[in-house]
């Protein structure tokens, strides 16, 4: 659905409404939602902060100050509210809060390319070669096949600037489970003046019609309904119950609009497009969303508007000197919330991206000027794809913060404590979301179960704190 230009006509209005509706475009996108789930007031949910790109675990969790001039960057370490843990000092904001989110710095995996690297993390695929698109679901789109309630007025699985490309390579999607487990995409810039969410809402006016015109569809679809021999209508009615209920609903309105938020608190994200998509987040998960996946790309990145820090592509230090004040604002904001609401239990938040960075600074001529890049031919710092080592954030979601899991060596080169796998994370995201992820399997095309974790264990040390 278009969005709808303020002081429209009743007549744009309802047009706009009604747009795609009767193809059921945005019912398709909420077929999977049909099974039950437990109250909504125990419903554990997450929001995933993705770094397109792979982000330098070296210039953020896993700092390397003694490591010799070659893997060394120039940035320096600060202590956080935690006694013994450190981050790189361009997160003073996430260093006050340390106590609030654990630290994984020993996750590895094989896929070195970012649709290889990015598959193995969101749907496990052990493949080490890169494909067009994926061959098995991402855990996102899997909890919203079982969760799936099409009787619910809002989807259980929004993307705030999805997770799903990456150049022309398809790195997130549902895969076997089908378009229908796609999420709600809410794209644009949430700062922007004006900014509104499509398919949200209608003008009070223009009900009554669009009631009229459900109605008239209604009688139509009973002449089909003897010849429907599998119930499909009836499952298409679910569906369609819930892209109205986008289209009508209060609480889904509500849940969608950023102007709710008191401006001292807007501030405190962050009045950018990174700061108020975690905003936005926070708001979907309170209002019963179960996933909430948001990007940080485009211009706050720098020139090359991700976090594939290439010495061709930026000049890694500057980007991060560019980069970190927005990403320190936000996700300590993010996660100072969550703790003020008392959503800290249910909601867990995960901050990644595909791999990390190599540990040995490399020094190449850059291929273009701009944000965070020398001028085209100019030498300049960068780090590769490394996925042998990152770190990833955790807070809330009940589990036991304040920790470090696991250690690189004094490089940070690879895991040297506590290895953990891709099918650990997933396990790890399951076990949150109550979901048996040791005995839950879904068919694929052929109709063959596959598992939805085929080899790992959820992360002990991140269990629930009690």
């Amino acid at each position: 659905m278009t969005a709808v230009p303020q002081g429209a006509s009743r007549r744009e209005v309802l047009r706009a409404g009604l747009k795609g509706f009767t193809s059921l475009t945005l019912a398709d996108l909420l077929r999977c939602r049909a099974q039950g789930a437990p109250p909504a007031n125990e419903r554990t949910a997450i929001i995933l902060v993705w770094l397109r790109g792979g982000q330098s675990h070296l210039e953020t969790f896993d700092c390397k100050p003694e490591a010799p001039l070659e893997f060394r960057g120039p940035f320096g370490v600060i202590d956080t509210n935690v006694p013994g843990i450190q981050v790189g000092e361009l997160l003073p904001r996430l260093a006050q809060c340390a106590d609030r989110y654990s630290l994984l710095r020993s996750i590895a995996h094989t896929g070195g390319g970012h649709p290889a690297g990015s598959l193995q993390v969101l749907g496990g695929d052990p493949d080490a070669n890169d494909k067009l698109f994926p061959v098995f679901p991402d855990w996102m789109s899997i909890v919203s096949h079982l969760r799936r309630d099409p009787n619910r007025a809002i989807p259980n699985y929004v993307a705030v600037n999805p997770v799903d490309a990456y150049d022309n390579f398809t790195i997130a999607g549902p895969g076997y489970l089908g378009s229908a487990c796609e999420p709600f995409k809410v794209v644009g810039d949430p700062s922007a003046p004006g900014f509104r969410v499509p398919n949200i809402g209608m003008l009070p006016e223009a009900l009554p019609q669009l009631s009229r015109r459900m109605e008239l569809k209604t009688e139509l679809d009973r002449l089909v309904r003897t010849v429907d021999l599998k119930g499909t209508m009836d499952a298409v009615d679910g569906f369609q119950r819930q892209a109205l209920g986008l289209l009508t609903s209060p609480m889904a309105q509500t849940a969608f609009d950023l102007e709710q938020e008191p401006a001292r608190l807007r501030d405190r994200y962050g009045r950018n497009a990174w700061g108020q998509q975690c905003l936005l987040a926070r708001r979907l998960v309170e209002a019963g969303v179960d996933v909430v996946a948001t990007e940080f790309d485009g211009p706050l990145c720098g020139r090359v508007q991700n976090w594939d820090d290439h010495a061709v592509n930026q000049h890694i230090f500057e980007a991060y000197q560019y980069r970190m004040p927005t990403f320190d604002q936000a996700v300590s904001a993010l996660i100072e919330d969550l703790y003020d609401r008392g959503l800290d239990r249910r909601v867990l938040v995960v901050v990644t991206g595909e791999f990390g960075r190599t540990p040995r600074i490399s020094h190449v001529a850059s291929s273009g000027g701009g944000v965070a890049s020398r001028d085209a031919g100019v030498v300049q710092p960068g780090r590769d794809h490394w996925p042998r080592a990152n770190t990833m954030l955790f807070a809330g979601g009940g589990i036991r913060t304040g920790q470090v899991i696991g250690a690189t060596d004094p490089r940070g080169e690879d895991p040297i404590e506590r290895r953990v796998g891709t099918g650990d994370f997933l396990a790890t995201i399951y076990r949150h979301l109550q979901i048996d992820y040791r005995n839950t399997a879904i068919p694929n095309f052929a109709g063959r179960p596959i598992p939805i974790v085929n080899q790992g264990e959820a992360i002990a040390e991140l269990a629930g704190a009690g």
